[in-house]
């Protein structure tokens, strides 16, 4: 037969009747018998409830199973505290990271699976799903450091618009998930600044709506390696984002700037409008005259207030983010040959944000990126 479990009220009531059964003279077998219970439970009973009335032992009870409660609840978090211990001090931000370490825990701590996951984050059925890997993962991935090793300072994003136009049928999640695995990053850039705004809330800026409607031009600074400094005079189209030329001289007088725009307007046709610092080379009265007298009209930003032409700033940092930063000029005729190079990538292979993650001249992309 099962064991009868007495509640406290019972066993209280138990009690009381064997003891007036014990005060009649009756032995204590004999008073057990009576009651229906062992020596061993009478004895075991009268230890634990002796002199207690019923809402005492009531309350006996309670506590035992408040103890009973918190010691498991130390137990559980004695047992998460070591879970999280064992695990990665960092965060775990991807599914397959947490699998890794749930299986590392479960052996070393012998937990369940279900107990693993529940501490970590991680669904049960995300823990238990095979990773899938397709046959052309090994050969992605090398394609992947391959171009990020090459653009340094291109993210998952632009990795993917550049492979997706090679012609790999591939997504941004794919490529993050492989970028996160190589542990490929790029590191963070400087916070944006704002623009000029005038008291009607519009902008001092004139935007560009089409193709040869704004150009911007402005000179950066860089030094070959013996410390001798060379200028670098970029041109851009600020609709189409295309870097027009990069003139690379120890110095560039406004003469040479006026020949560099003449080639230009020769190739392209003559733009609308223009757009520049007050530096000497642009308000100097020879170049004013000269593209005054052609149609060309000239905008110049507030001086300090390099935001104003934040086209051509733009283009600049991503200039020396990408390429100066990175490269030691021995020479001008080196630096002349790389920087070109960079321009071509630029224009054909780099993909844009603003355009939608494609290059500002596409039509030369595919023969570019298969050789």
């Amino acid at each position: 037969m099962p064991r009868k479990a007495f509640t406290a009220e019972q066993i209280i009531n138990k009690l009381r009747e064997a003891e007036l059964i014990l005060n009649q003279g009756t032995t204590v077998p004999e008073a057990c018998r009576k009651i229906g219970v062992t020596d061993q439970t009478y004895y075991r009973w009268r230890k634990e409830y002796g002199g207690l009335n019923v809402d005492q032992a009531k309350r006996l009870k309670d506590l035992e199973k408040e103890n009973v409660q918190l010691k498991r609840l130390v137990a559980d978090l004695s047992l998460d505290k070591a879970i999280l211990k064992e695990a990665s001090p960092g965060k775990l931000l991807s599914p397959s990271q947490r699998r890794q370490v749930i299986a590392k825990v479960r052996i070393r701590l012998g937990i369940s699976e279900r107990r693993a996951c529940q501490v970590l984050g991680q669904a049960r059925s995300t823990q238990r799903r095979k990773e899938s890997i397709t046959d052309d993962e090994a050969k992605l991935t090398l394609r992947i450091i391959e171009l990020a090793s090459k653009y340094g300072r291109y993210g998952y994003r632009r990795i993917t618009a550049i492979l997706q136009i090679a012609g790999w049928r591939v997504n941004h999640k794919r490529v993050e998930r492989i970028w996160r695995k190589e542990g490929l990053k790029v590191p963070q850039k400087q916070s944006k600044r704002g623009r000029l705004w005038l008291n009607d809330g519009s902008c001092i800026r004139l935007r560009p709506e089409h193709k040869d409607h704004v150009w911007s031009y402005d000179f950066v600074a860089e030094r070959t390696i013996n410390g001798r400094a060379f200028r670098i005079l970029n041109i851009i189209d600020e609709y189409t984002r295309e870097c027009l030329a990069m003139k690379i001289g120890r110095r560039i007088t406004s003469q040479e700037v006026i020949d560099k725009l003449f080639e230009l307007f020769l190739l392209r046709g003559i733009p609308k409008n223009i757009r520049s610092d007050n530096g000497p080379e642009f308000t100097a009265k020879q170049i004013r005259n000269w593209l005054n007298r052609i149609g060309v009209n000239t905008l110049f930003i507030e001086p300090g207030s390099p935001w104003e032409n934040g086209y051509i700033e733009s283009f600049n940092g991503k200039l020396r983010d990408e390429l100066l930063n990175r490269e030691i000029f021995f020479t001008l005729t080196e630096a002349k040959v790389l920087i070109e190079e960079w321009r071509k990538d630029y224009n054909q292979i780099r993909p844009h944000s603003a355009l939608g993650y494609r290059p500002p001249a596409p039509e030369a992309v595919m023969s570019a990126v298969l050789t």
